[in-house]
């Protein structure tokens, strides 16, 4: 089933085919329908936007349309969902674009429906679909489930932003070339079959994994899909956790856009160090001018921690051989 953009989500409408391309495509000429920028944006701002992001525009076309709204260019998003998937999509603005490695490290839960009994050249719906073989039944399937649990070596799908040789994976195979990409390791710490589904030589299952960084959820449907030898394809993905954050509590872009227009987009953004899994350390007035300008403090202790001063959070330190060091600053001064 193809994915529709709907005007009234973004203020745009694009064709699936269209939209499909421009995957890994850089961004378009943009649109004179975006909204303004949100009159609330004369103060700077600094935090994480919990996005829901809907079925259709890229993570890109998200990030631009919180540029249009906020003002700021300053604005980035932690861990990419490709156009067919929807959930959380952590939107970084201002000097919390700074933070993406911090953020997109951790755990990630997805909602995936996996499309046993049929092959798709990129893995997912939006590549050329073609029958595989009569699917095994919901028993056999919740018996092989155990074996993706745990860290293992992923074979990146055809279709991504992998390079091998220099040359871009997704554009080899758009010009009939299969690029051999590297595996990489990836883990994914559980995984759980929620409802299996039948059809006419095919059967969906719905499942639950919470998966580390870096984990091609494409890859997963292919490769249980072979394990079973019936083939099969990611059919749908939802991210329903992600950075600390949960679908149920995300912002549609008809919420932000709403936000927006009554000046009240502040609302939307959550403190950077609600979702920083560090401990805190507060330095003073004068320690913090220090930390912000570069400089080692003394302090025990050991592993990275969070650093505030008087203002709030100033980034992110590494306690090590008796000393705080500066790891990643967000603002300048105490």
């Amino acid at each position: 089933m193809r994915w529709r953009w709907h005007r009234s989500s973004v203020g745009v409408a694009m064709p699936a085919r269209r939209a499909a391309r421009s995957r890994h495509h850089s961004p378009r000429r943009r649109s004179r329908s975006w909204p303004r920028p949100s009159k609330s944006c004369g103060a700077p701002m600094i935090g994480v936007i919990n996005l829901d992001k809907p079925v259709g525009p890229t993570s890109h076309d998200m990030v631009g349309l919180v540029r249009r709204l906020t003002g700021l260019r300053r604005i980035g998003h932690a861990g990419t969902l490709d156009p067919l998937a929807s959930g959380v999509l952590p939107i970084l603005v201002g000097p919390a674009t700074r933070l993406s490695q911090e953020l997109t490290g951790g755990r990630k839960r997805y909602d995936a429906v996996v499309r046993l009994g049929y092959r798709s050249r990129t893995d997912d719906g939006e590549g050329p679909i073609e029958p595989g073989t009569q699917p095994p039944g919901e028993d056999a399937v919740r018996a092989v489930l155990p074996e993706f649990v745990g860290t293992f070596t992923q074979r990146p799908p055809a279709y991504s932003a992998r390079k091998a040789g220099g040359v871009v994976a997704y554009e080899a195979a758009r010009e009939g070339s299969v690029l051999e990409l590297e595996p990489r390791e990836v883990t994914i710490h559980a995984i759980r079959l929620l409802e299996a589904t039948p059809g006419e030589g095919w059967l969906d299952v719905r499942l639950d994994l919470e998966t580390g960084p870096g984990t091609y959820v494409r890859s997963v449907a292919r490769d249980l899909g072979e394990r079973l030898g019936s083939g099969g394809y990611l059919h749908a993905l939802r991210r329903t956790e992600a950075a600390g954050l949960s679908a149920t509590e995300g912002r549609t872009p008809d919420e932000l856009n709403a936000l927006a227009a009554d000046g009240r987009l502040g609302e939307a953004l959550i403190p950077v160090e609600r979702l920083l899994n560090l401990q805190p350390v507060t330095l003073d007035p004068d320690q913090a001018g220090r930390f912000t300008h570069g400089g080692e403090l003394a302090w025990t202790g050991e592993g990275r921690v969070q650093v505030h001063g008087p203002s709030g959070l100033l980034g992110i330190g590494e306690l090590r051989g008796g000393r705080l060091h500066p790891r990643t600053v967000l603002v300048e001064g105490g």
